[in-house]
């Protein structure tokens, strides 16, 4: 059984055949969606600016956000803290 399909998406004024894993359709199309409203929204605010323009705008914002994300999500400052507070303990324990 092949778990593979051919599917349409439309971003912007361009059509983007792809052929995706069938349990990715729905973020995929979600995906194609979050972008088109946002260059939708571009094009609502700046309408003299040229599509590629926009477009680069669009990639920016959404890599920016992926980034900020990424950021919070970091958990190294913590992982080190716990660290050096379990040597502390460590040592403490080692002392007695």
């Amino acid at each position: 059984m092949n778990d593979t399909i051919k599917i349409n998406l439309k971003i912007g004024d361009a059509n983007y055949p792809l052929t995706i894993k069938r349990e990715e359709e729905e973020i995929i199309r979600e995906a194609a969606k979050q972008v088109d409203m946002r260059l939708n929204r571009y094009r609502e605010r700046y309408p003299n600016v040229v599509p590629e323009r926009i477009m680069a705008m669009v990639a920016y914002q959404f890599s920016l956000e992926k980034l900020q994300l990424a950021n919070r999500n970091d958990t190294r400052p913590y992982t080190s803290k716990l660290k050096e507070l379990t040597e502390m303990l460590e040592e403490y324990f080692r002392s007695e």
